[in-house]
């Protein structure tokens, strides 16, 4: 069994509009549905609570607030889920009731 994780793209505003609410009842029964393939998930605050950290090519750091990069769609949540190859993987990410859209990155073993 591989690692994947999917994240999750939301609208900004609905992002915001869902600060501090609880789980939707989409995402409950995505979770039960697929509870033994997810390893572990979490919703992101708004993304103008984001700090970003960029090397500034003189050996420092440059450390600003709010995301990497300006966008309507932004990093809402992620899913850390086990499946059997990239096949499977996706047949689960399609599953979650994402706003915008998912992304699906194997995640790398090291060794």
């Amino acid at each position: 069994m591989s690692k994947y994780l999917v994240l999750i793209f939301q609208d900004e505003v609905a992002t915001k509009e869902a600060a501090g609410e609880t789980v939707s009842a989409d995402y409950q029964a995505f979770m039960q549905r697929r509870g033994r393939s997810l390893l572990g998930g979490a919703a992101l605050e708004p993304a103008e609570t984001a700090t970003s950290i960029r090397r500034d090519g003189s050996g420092g750091f440059s450390v600003t607030d709010g995301p990497f990069a300006e966008s309507k769609e932004t990093l809402g949540g992620y899913f850390m889920i086990e499946a059997a190859d990239l096949d499977e993987a996706l047949e689960i990410a399609k599953e979650v009731p994402a706003g915008v859209g998912v992304e699906v990155r194997p995640v790398r073993v090291a060794s």
